[in-house]
């Protein structure tokens, strides 16, 4: 029998696609890396079936055992992955989403010409295990959603904050005379504000990121394509901490065979100044000289947006006692917010908590709601638009007052609403609150 509630076990095969050769071979066990390897014989089985199939020009793409799903994914016809999954109910959706997250981390950290022109297959093993980080944390169980979503995770600072940043920051840049400006107008200029810092350190891609998440970012970050948009603030959530970073990346999606540089500079514990440029300018240009000129005097402001790293959401924020986690997705910005934890300590606990809004989130979409991201597609047929469905629920054990806890989803224009809910939740109130709650939240993403 498959592993219920635990995760389950997940295997991760990478092989070059004409010789068969493993490239790496990366599990996790209940969330958790593991040692466990598969044996070379079913390796050899996997590949081989797929191989067989493609000659026989059939693409097999998945299969199910009494205990195991499998997906099969190639790119390029020059790298094949294989993941095995023993969760129980796990969907094809979600595992196939997780390989083109994989596909892309070993583009961003290798490039695409190493996997697609295969000259050494020693050195390319080499040079993947600097993606072995960054794979291990779509494997665990992460507290981000992105690689499942392909929306970028974000949080919601304080408002008070970044009224804060943003007038020092403009008052930094000489751009405008802060005070007679309204505070509104302080919070509404913080793109600009966070472009001036930008302009000084001579690039439009700078974003702050906390644990993985983006707090705040320039117009030019935000245009990132997918999936270098996820997996940017993945990577740096995913490496281990230092004060400043110089990392050579490529963009899957903007520039796949030439290289970028990923600077980060620490600003607090899990608080990191992310910024991509290309040859210049010198980190030592930044740090320390350009970093305590424009981060020093705003450190304090800025300890505010530690404890949002699981929450996304500012402390105080109104939300309804029922919730015990909400996913809030943007499908026109790619982007989303995602917290288990937005009224402390409840049962069940956080990590059976993301993996029950994982897997309705795998449901819907696959089942119920258009495909994303992206707006739903345009037909002229308005009464097949009139019948896509808006809102469903579902009641995991019984729907008696108490017992069972309860998801909904709610989607509405461009934004789409996921809420797990306590058993104390009536079923008959689930849409109301979830339109309550998706009204509640619009204004910040």
């Amino acid at each position: 029998m498959g592993e219920e509630g635990t995760g389950g076990t997940v295997h991760l095969l990478c092989l070059a696609a004409s010789s068969g050769v493993p490239l790496f071979c990366r599990s996790s066990r209940g969330g958790a890396p593991a040692r466990q390897q598969l044996p070379f014989s079913v390796i050899g089985s996997l590949n081989g079936v797929h191989m067989f199939g493609q000659n026989l020009e059939v693409q097999l793409s998945s299969a199910r055992t009494e205990n195991t799903t499998v997906v099969w994914k190639s790119f390029h016809d020059s790298i094949t992955l294989i993941v095995l999954s023993s969760e129980v109910g796990i969907s094809e959706l979600r595992l196939e989403r997780l390989l083109q997250m994989v596909f892309g981390a070993m583009v961003l950290l290798v490039g695409l010409e190493e996997l697609t022109n295969i000259r050494n297959v020693e050195r390319l093993k080499k040079d993947l295990r600097a993606s072995y980080c960054l794979i291990d944390s779509f494997l665990g169980d992460s507290e981000l959603i992105g690689d499942l979503t392909q929306c970028v995770d974000c949080v919601i600072p304080p408002e008070g904050s970044l009224l804060q940043i943003s007038s020092y920051l403009y008052l930094n840049t000489a751009l405008v005379d802060l005070p007679g400006v309204a505070a509104s107008q302080a919070c509404d200029s913080q793109q600009e504000a966070l472009s001036g810092f930008a302009e000084a350190a001579g690039t439009t891609f700078v974003s702050l990121v906390v644990s993985g998440r983006v707090v705040a970012a320039t117009e030019g970050w935000w245009r990132l394509g997918t999936p270098e948009a996820v997996l940017l603030p993945w990577l740096v959530g995913s490496l281990p901490p230092q004060t400043a970073r110089d990392y050579p990346v490529y963009l899957p999606h903007g520039s796949p065979t030439v290289p970028h540089r990923l600077l980060t500079l620490t600003l607090l514990p899990s608080l990191e100044l992310c910024l991509l440029c290309g040859p210049s300018p010198p980190l030592s240009q930044l740090y320390p000289q350009l970093l305590e000129r424009w981060w020093q005097p705003l450190l304090d402001p800025l300890r505010a947006c530690l404890p949002l790293g699981p929450r996304a959401l500012p402390s105080g924020f109104p939300l309804h006692t029922d919730i015990l986690g909400l996913l809030l997705l943007h499908l026109e910005l790619k982007r989303c917010l995602f917290t288990v934890e937005p009224l402390g300590d409840k049962e069940p606990s956080p990590e059976q908590r993301r993996r029950l809004l994982r897997n309705f989130y795998t449901l819907v979409t696959s089942t119920h709601f258009p495909p994303e991201p992206g707006p739903p597609e345009k037909t002229e047929d308005e009464v097949y638009q009139a019948q896509l469905p808006r809102a469903c629920y579902l009641v995991l054990g019984t729907e008696e007052p108490g017992t069972g806890v309860r998801l909904v989803a709610l989607q509405l224009g461009l934004r789409r609403l996921l809420l797990l809910l306590s058993p104390q939740s009536p079923t008959h109130g689930l849409r109301s609150l979830a339109t309550h709650t998706l009204h509640a939240l619009t204004p910040l993403l």
